[in-house]
């Protein structure tokens, strides 16, 4: 089946993915996540620093955080957050004394990006598509 970008595929029994509701990272330290993803302007929405579940606003969808202490992190991918604005996006992480991986590049598939790492190894991409 042929779809249209934006369009999602219409499966015969009507059962259609609609959207992504949210990704759980785990965390070792609940509290030095909250306050990593409060500096890069995450609203909070649920839970905190004391909390073993916490959520955050991101945009329609939401960002989970879980406290499990003794997990060990591996790399496993990325989330790939949509932001208004790179590079302002870029001075923030740096502002909050963190290290980007690069600063913002053009990439060949259209969009102006950059990778951060949150304090448990997940990383992050921070992308808004070019104009063309």
């Amino acid at each position: 089946m042929t779809t249209m970008p934006g369009q999602s595929e219409q499966p015969l029994d009507g059962a259609a993915i609609e959207s992504l509701s949210a990704i759980t990272l785990a965390t070792a330290d609940m509290a030095r996540a909250v306050a990593f993803y409060r500096a890069l302007g995450f609203a909070l929405k649920h839970g905190g620093a004391d909390q073993p579940f916490t959520t955050f606003y991101c945009g329609p969808s939401y960002l989970n955080l879980t406290s499990e202490p003794h997990a060990p992190v591996n790399w496993w991918g990325r989330v790939i957050f949509h932001v208004s604005d790179v590079d302002a996006f870029h001075r923030r992480a740096l502002v909050a004394g963190f290290a980007p991986s690069f600063a913002p590049r053009d990439a060949p598939w259209g969009e102006r990006y950059f990778h951060l790492t949150d304090p448990d190894g997940h990383e992050l991409s921070f992308a808004k598509a070019l104009c063309r």
